[in-house]
């Protein structure tokens, strides 16, 4: 029988919904170039403060657990090519020929498929009929020269950020020590590099700020790790067309639609290990919801991040238990 051992990612904090998502890339990342391991994780819901746990073939220490991932992201990450797309607002029949080209060779390239199973679908279409739908976790249009797919290329590509400190302090990371520090570590988000507005604390605003928020000497910096992980992540949030008060919306896995146009995204706590697979069928569980009706699978409390716009700029909340815990 196989022994284990659990690795806790103490950088993963259960509130932040780029933390849920670099915790699916992790695991991503890892069956792709380790499925032997059989990767399982876990929330540490008896062990304050609440954390999730990788659980890995014992022997398997943390230095080879961000090996492991840094050699997936760099395999996946050349998967991240759009054509030049730079934002997600594709006419339809660019988008249904997009999809098409991608399902012909989904056997030679299954995570480039997912990737853009997660992107958009033909059949959910604006109301003007001169784009598809993007994705619910797409937060950027353009808006303050932020570009999507541009930094959904980007992002994961870039295998490290650059120096970090200030003026002679400043030093080199490596690639294992950015993912090392964004994993194990509680975040000081240090780097300069492009982001994709998932954390909350990406979240600022001029009020009560002595200087522009968006000055590139002032503006908040980000935990470049984290990012290229969720960039992965997202391909585990496929999206589908679902058609609501006489219209055809795009919905996506872990998302739920609210009045007036607002969206929020969900995702449980559990506390027995489960794999990849189980966690994407937790979230498209159609009683993943306030009332925890999955308790009996496991399941202790749903975290609920929602979507929030200030000015022209999107983000995320923190999540808030549904349901007291």
């Amino acid at each position: 029988m196989t022994s284990y051992v659990t690795h806790r990612l103490d950088g993963l904090e259960p509130d932040n919904l780029l933390a849920f998502m670099a915790l699916l890339g992790l695991l991503r990342t890892l069956e792709e170039v380790r499925p032997e391991w059989h990767p399982r994780v876990s929330w540490t819901v008896d062990k304050p403060p609440l954390r999730p746990a990788l659980r890995v073939p014992e022997g398997v220490d943390g230095a080879a657990v961000v090996h492991a991932t840094a050699e997936g992201l760099d395999l996946l990450a050349g998967c991240h090519e759009f054509d030049g797309l730079v934002d997600l607002t594709l006419p339809p029949e660019d988008a249904a020929g997009k999809l098409r080209e991608i399902t012909k060779s989904v056997d030679q390239n299954r995570y480039a498929a997912d990737l853009w199973a997660a992107l958009v679908s033909d059949a959910a279409i604006s109301r003007d009929g001169k784009k598809v739908e993007a994705t619910p976790l797409c937060l950027m249009f353009g808006q303050g020269h932020q570009h999507f797919l541009e930094r959904l290329k980007s992002v994961p590509q870039q295998k490290t950020p650059p120096k970090r400190g200030k003026r002679r302090s400043r030093i080199t990371v490596s690639e294992t020590d950015c993912l090392r520090k964004a994993l194990f570590a509680s975040w000081k988000r240090p780097d300069a590099t492009q982001s994709f507005r998932w954390d909350p604390n990406e979240d600022v605003r001029y009020a009560l700020r002595a200087r522009n928020p968006t000055d590139p000497k002032t503006k908040e910096t980000t935990q470049h790790g984290a990012n290229r992980l969720a960039a992965v992540g997202l391909s585990l949030l496929t999206v589908a067309p679902r058609r609501r008060a006489g219209q055809v919306r795009l919905t996506v896995l872990g998302g739920q639609p609210e009045p007036r146009g607002g969206f929020v995204f969900r995702w449980p706590i559990w506390q027995a290990p489960i794999s990849l697979a189980a966690i994407r069928a937790l979230l498209g569980h159609p009683d993943l919801g306030p009332d925890n009706k999955l308790a009996v699978l496991g399941v202790k409390e749903v975290r609920q991040a929602r979507q929030i716009s200030t000015g022209k700029f999107m983000n995320f909340t923190r999540a808030e238990p549904t349901t007291a815990p």
